[in-house]
């Protein structure tokens, strides 16, 4: 079994911390239509560091890799369809 380093997970840490802080301060400015876009973006890459590092994705099969991204993939065209059908409303 491959061990991550502490000092390692402590920067995912400290990448995690800063990310939700600037989720917070998107939160509260005005970006137009890229007010839902830029959270959901940040949220996206916070799920990638919590799967890659402290769920140690990156030390299973490529396989378990591709059915995460096949699911994330639907996922995301669900919410792609969402947000285009609320826009025509």
């Amino acid at each position: 079994e491959p061990v991550t380093p502490v000092r390692t997970l402590a920067a995912v840490w400290a990448a995690l911390v800063a990310a939700t802080a600037l989720t917070v301060w998107v939160s509260r400015r005005d970006l137009g239509p890229f007010h839902t876009l830029l959270p959901l973006a940040i949220a996206a890459g916070k799920c990638a560091l919590v799967l890659f590092f402290f769920m140690r994705l990156r030390h299973e099969p490529r396989f378990f890799t591709l059915m995460l991204l096949i699911a994330i993939a639907t996922l995301a065209l669900f919410i792609g369809l969402l947000f285009f059908d609320v826009s025509f409303r």
